[in-house]
């Protein structure tokens, strides 16, 4: 394979860690209201499993209310029993066919746990990319063990890896920063 095929595709596999570590930090919490909380909760409906962004629209009308609209009426039960198993503990007020999910203030215990489930997530990220890193390098010697490229290029493209490995480090650490100061303001 061509050494910058191989830096392509790890800087490629580095980026949707951190998409991922991203996507995960839209689910967490903060005390105001976002779609991203529930939208990917498994419902029991139809006869099979379906996340609920595909049996309702879901909106926020006040910083703190999410309400939720199914698209069909019968599956406002199933709905409403999904949300009370998630591990959300919110309880929702069915209202006819619309379901309301009034997001509570955060005491200040659950923001230190909110903070430090980020820093988990931040953490898996952290090994996806570093795994990532060594996956490219990896790579590379084969390639340079296979005569394709000589040991002063592989010098040069292990230090390309290096400073994508750490760029993508620090973008972590910038969004861990943010996301915390996100729970943490009151």
């Amino acid at each position: 394979m061509d050494p910058d095929e191989i830096l392509l595709e790890t800087e490629a596999a580095m980026e949707k860690g951190f998409e991922y570590m991203q996507h995960e930090f839209a689910t967490v919490r903060t005390g105001k209201a976002s779609p991203a909380l529930v939208e990917n909760i498994d419902v029991e409906a139809y006869g099979s499993s379906m996340k609920l962004k595909q049996l309702a629209l879901i909106t926020t009308p006040e910083p703190r209310l999410l309400v939720i609209q199914p698209f069909d009426a019968s599956t406002t039960k199933d709905i409403e029993k999904a949300i009370k198993e998630s591990k959300l503990g919110i309880n929702p007020a069915v209202d006819g066919k619309i379901i309301r999910l009034p997001i509570p203030a955060l005491s200040e215990e659950r923001r230190k746990d909110l903070v430090k489930g980020i820093k988990q997530m931040a953490e898996e990220a952290r090994v996806r990319v570093r795994s990532s890193r060594r996956e490219g390098i990896d790579a590379l010697k084969k390639a340079q063990k296979d005569g394709k490229i000589t040991e002063d290029d592989l010098t040069s493209y292990e230090k390309e890896i290096q400073k994508l490995t750490d760029g993508f480090t620090k973008k972590i650490d910038d969004s861990i920063n943010s996301k915390e100061a996100e729970i943490l303001k009151v």
